[in-house]
């Protein structure tokens, strides 16, 4: 990182970050054509491995260029806000942000799918344990990234 003073040091500094962003986009590629998508997401550690999940069509152009080439990379940031100044040189923002790399499947096991809505669920405010509609979990296609390296940036006056 190029600006070691606004790296997030430790795994549970960065996790953090992540507890306060919304969506994550993720980013596939096809040939030399890149792709992004915004998802909801979220992640578990699992001993030393950090899986982050995501839930979507069973369909579609992110699931064709999966198919053809698991890496992926994925983006998430929060607290965005711009610093004005009287000079246009002197603009800024605050920010913190998170990025990283890894290897992207489908979760294909039912048992292993419940487990990764379940987490969703819980991340996104759901209280209890949600119950599925067999239908809607045929519907639907849940993805996980294995994470390989993830780095975090903020920017921010605290």
């Amino acid at each position: 990182m190029r600006r070691s003073d606004r790296e997030i040091v430790g795994l549970s500094n960065i996790l953090a970050v992540l507890d306060q962003c919304e969506i994550m986009r993720i980013g596939l590629c096809e040939g030399n054509k890149p792709y992004i998508v915004p998802m909801n997401f979220a992640y578990e550690a699992i001993d030393t491995d950090l899986m982050i999940y995501f839930h979507g069509a069973s369909e579609g152009k992110k699931l064709d260029m999966i198919a053809k080439n698991s890496n992926a990379c994925f983006e998430a940031d929060c607290c965005y806000k711009t610093l004005t100044a009287e000079s246009a040189c002197n603009w800024s923002a605050e920010f913190q942000s998170v990025m990283g790399e890894g290897k992207i499947s489908l979760v294909t096991d039912e048992a292993r799918r419940i487990h990764a809505l379940d987490v969703i669920m819980k991340r996104y405010g759901f209280e209890g344990k949600p119950s599925y509609k067999l239908q809607s979990l045929k519907a639907v296609t849940i993805l996980q990234i294995c994470v390989t390296s993830i780095t975090g940036k903020s920017k921010r006056k605290l």
